[in-house]
Protein backbone atom coordinates (compact mmCIF):
# COMPACT_ATOMS: atom_id res chain seq x y z
CA UNK A 1 0.00 0.00 0.00
CA UNK A 2 3.20 2.24 0.17
CA UNK A 3 1.77 4.20 -3.10
CA UNK A 4 -1.20 5.03 -1.89
CA UNK A 5 -0.51 5.83 2.02
CA UNK A 6 0.87 9.19 1.08
CA UNK A 7 -3.29 10.20 0.59
CA UNK A 8 -4.07 11.02 4.12
CA UNK A 9 -7.80 10.83 2.48
CA UNK A 10 -7.47 7.38 1.82
CA UNK A 11 -5.89 5.67 4.38
CA UNK A 12 -8.13 2.74 4.70
CA UNK A 13 -8.54 -0.89 3.26
CA UNK A 14 -11.29 -3.52 2.43
CA UNK A 15 -10.71 -6.97 3.25
CA UNK A 16 -12.35 -9.41 1.16
CA UNK A 17 -12.25 -12.83 1.09
CA UNK A 18 -14.44 -15.31 -1.08
CA UNK A 19 -15.30 -18.87 -2.17
CA UNK A 20 -14.32 -20.10 -5.63
CA UNK A 21 -17.02 -18.52 -7.90
CA UNK A 22 -18.66 -16.28 -5.61
CA UNK A 23 -20.76 -13.61 -7.68
CA UNK A 24 -19.53 -10.25 -8.47
CA UNK A 25 -23.11 -8.91 -7.26
CA UNK A 26 -23.03 -10.53 -4.04
CA UNK A 27 -19.35 -9.70 -3.45
CA UNK A 28 -20.03 -6.00 -4.30
CA UNK A 29 -22.94 -5.86 -2.18
CA UNK A 30 -21.11 -7.20 0.50
CA UNK A 31 -18.40 -4.60 0.24
CA UNK A 32 -20.42 -1.55 -0.07
CA UNK A 33 -22.41 -2.64 3.03
CA UNK A 34 -18.71 -3.33 5.00
CA UNK A 35 -18.05 0.46 4.17
CA UNK A 36 -21.47 1.70 5.40
CA UNK A 37 -21.41 -0.19 8.30
CA UNK A 38 -17.28 1.24 8.81
CA UNK A 39 -18.74 4.97 8.35
CA UNK A 40 -16.59 4.73 5.58
CA UNK A 41 -16.72 7.08 2.06
CA UNK A 42 -15.07 5.28 -1.51
CA UNK A 43 -12.97 8.07 -1.39
CA UNK A 44 -11.38 7.01 1.83
CA UNK A 45 -10.28 3.81 0.55
CA UNK A 46 -6.91 3.11 -0.75
CA UNK A 47 -7.00 -0.46 -1.57
CA UNK A 48 -8.86 -3.90 -1.73
CA UNK A 49 -6.94 -6.97 0.22
CA UNK A 50 -7.16 -10.28 -0.49
CA UNK A 51 -5.22 -13.69 -0.13
CA UNK A 52 -3.40 -14.54 -3.51
CA UNK A 53 -5.03 -17.82 -4.31
CA UNK A 54 -7.92 -15.01 -5.08
CA UNK A 55 -5.30 -12.89 -7.24
CA UNK A 56 -7.90 -13.95 -10.66
CA UNK A 57 -11.19 -13.79 -8.47
CA UNK A 58 -13.48 -12.38 -10.74
CA UNK A 59 -15.56 -10.87 -7.87
CA UNK A 60 -13.04 -9.12 -5.92
CA UNK A 61 -11.32 -8.25 -9.06
CA UNK A 62 -14.36 -6.53 -9.51
CA UNK A 63 -14.74 -4.69 -6.57
CA UNK A 64 -11.39 -3.24 -6.62
CA UNK A 65 -12.89 -1.79 -10.52
CA UNK A 66 -15.70 -0.23 -8.41
CA UNK A 67 -13.82 1.18 -6.17
CA UNK A 68 -11.08 2.19 -8.60
CA UNK A 69 -8.69 1.38 -6.47
CA UNK A 70 -5.64 -1.52 -6.73
CA UNK A 71 -6.66 -4.92 -5.60
CA UNK A 72 -3.34 -6.55 -3.18
CA UNK A 73 -2.89 -9.75 -2.76
CA UNK A 74 -0.38 -11.83 0.26
CA UNK A 75 0.31 -14.96 1.07
CA UNK A 76 -1.43 -17.51 3.86
CA UNK A 77 2.34 -17.13 5.52
CA UNK A 78 2.06 -13.44 5.53
CA UNK A 79 -1.74 -13.43 6.64
CA UNK A 80 -0.79 -16.33 9.25
CA UNK A 81 1.23 -13.11 11.10
CA UNK A 82 -1.51 -10.97 11.28
CA UNK A 83 -3.38 -13.51 13.70
CA UNK A 84 -2.59 -11.83 17.22
CA UNK A 85 -4.82 -8.86 15.87
CA UNK A 86 -7.51 -10.39 14.58
CA UNK A 87 -10.84 -9.75 15.80
CA UNK A 88 -11.94 -13.51 14.45
CA UNK A 89 -9.68 -15.47 14.03
CA UNK A 90 -11.03 -19.36 12.68
CA UNK A 91 -9.82 -22.76 12.84
CA UNK A 92 -11.54 -23.83 10.26
CA UNK A 93 -9.83 -20.95 7.53
CA UNK A 94 -6.57 -21.82 8.79
CA UNK A 95 -7.61 -25.81 8.30
CA UNK A 96 -8.33 -24.75 4.65
CA UNK A 97 -6.28 -22.09 3.72
CA UNK A 98 -3.21 -22.04 5.83
CA UNK A 99 -3.91 -18.83 7.67
CA UNK A 100 -6.10 -17.77 10.51
CA UNK A 101 -8.54 -15.06 8.72
CA UNK A 102 -8.41 -13.73 5.44
CA UNK A 103 -10.47 -10.50 5.15
CA UNK A 104 -9.04 -9.08 8.29
CA UNK A 105 -5.74 -10.42 7.77
CA UNK A 106 -5.31 -8.77 4.55
CA UNK A 107 -6.46 -5.23 5.39
CA UNK A 108 -3.91 -5.30 8.69
CA UNK A 109 -1.21 -6.65 6.17
CA UNK A 110 -1.99 -4.24 3.59
CA UNK A 111 -1.32 -1.54 5.76
CA UNK A 112 1.29 -2.50 8.17
CA UNK A 113 1.92 -2.35 11.63
CA UNK A 114 0.21 0.81 12.73
CA UNK A 115 -3.22 -0.47 10.73
CA UNK A 116 -6.07 -1.19 13.21
CA UNK A 117 -9.53 -3.29 12.56
CA UNK A 118 -12.33 -0.34 12.06
CA UNK A 119 -14.82 -3.30 11.20
CA UNK A 120 -14.13 -6.83 12.08
CA UNK A 121 -14.98 -9.26 9.87
CA UNK A 122 -18.85 -9.29 8.40
CA UNK A 123 -20.22 -12.37 6.32
CA UNK A 124 -22.53 -13.00 3.20
CA UNK A 125 -23.53 -16.62 2.27
CA UNK A 126 -19.89 -17.16 0.14
CA UNK A 127 -17.94 -14.14 0.95
CA UNK A 128 -16.17 -12.24 4.00
CA UNK A 129 -15.13 -8.38 4.16
CA UNK A 130 -13.43 -6.72 7.09
CA UNK A 131 -11.95 -2.61 7.20
CA UNK A 132 -8.71 -1.71 8.76
CA UNK A 133 -7.44 2.26 9.17
CA UNK A 134 -3.90 3.33 8.51
CA UNK A 135 -2.18 5.70 11.34
CA UNK A 136 -2.53 9.11 10.50
CA UNK A 137 1.41 9.80 11.30
CA UNK A 138 3.23 8.82 7.89
CA UNK A 139 6.36 10.49 7.24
Amino acid sequence: MDDTSCDTARRHVLGLGCERGTPVAEVQALAIAALDMAGIGAEELAAIASIDSRRQEAAILAVARHFAVPAVFFDAPRLERETPRLKNPSAIVFARVGCHGVAESAALAAIGDDAELVLGKIKSAHATAAVARGGLQKA
